[in-house]
């Protein structure tokens, strides 16, 4: 399966982003989080993020969200893989795909873990990523958000 090569596409349709939706409420850490599919497509249409979607001979396999313009550009929000798709090393092509997109722009990546969440915690932190914060009940009472960075250099280039 690690030849896996998924077709990874913006997601523009309503139909695209229902499907999104629902694998994202359907997966953790949203579903421990509460996070509704309201919620969700609130995120799929807002217009600072970009959505991705990975396709399989045409089954949407994964979902990359990642805000693109604003004040904190370069933030991953979040990335899912389908039940029964995952350990099959999408993820990391996944992950990829979007840091290429995202480095052409800035020098600095960023995204948010759940503390539970140990496995994505694991995952991010072998792609290169490191803990720079810690947000204490963020989204929700009891659950911090860990704050993770991938960086090729400072955002002014290097000092004398």
């Amino acid at each position: 399966m690690k030849d896996l090569k998924p077709d990874i596409r913006s997601v523009s349709t309503k139909r695209e982003k229902m499907l999104c939706a629902e694998m994202i409420t359907g997966s953790e850490p949203w579903t421990t989080l509460g996070i509704t599919y309201d919620q969700t497509m609130d995120s799929l249409n807002d217009p600072l993020h970009e959505v991705f979607a990975a396709y399989i001979k045409e089954e949407m396999v994964g979902v990359i969200i990642v805000q693109t313009k604003g004040a904190f550009s370069g933030y991953i929000k979040s990335l899912v893989i389908k039940a029964g798709w995952r350990n099959k090393h999408l993820g990391k092509i996944m992950m990829e795909f979007i840091e290429d997109k995202l480095f052409a722009k800035s020098s600095n990546i960023f995204l948010c873990v759940s503390s539970f969440n140990m496995d994505a915690q694991k995952f991010y932190l072998e792609l290169g990523y490191q803990v720079i914060g810690v947000l204490k009940n963020y989204l929700v009472e009891g659950y911090d958000e860990i704050l993770m960075r991938k960086t090729t250099g400072p955002i002014l280039g290097k000092t004398c």
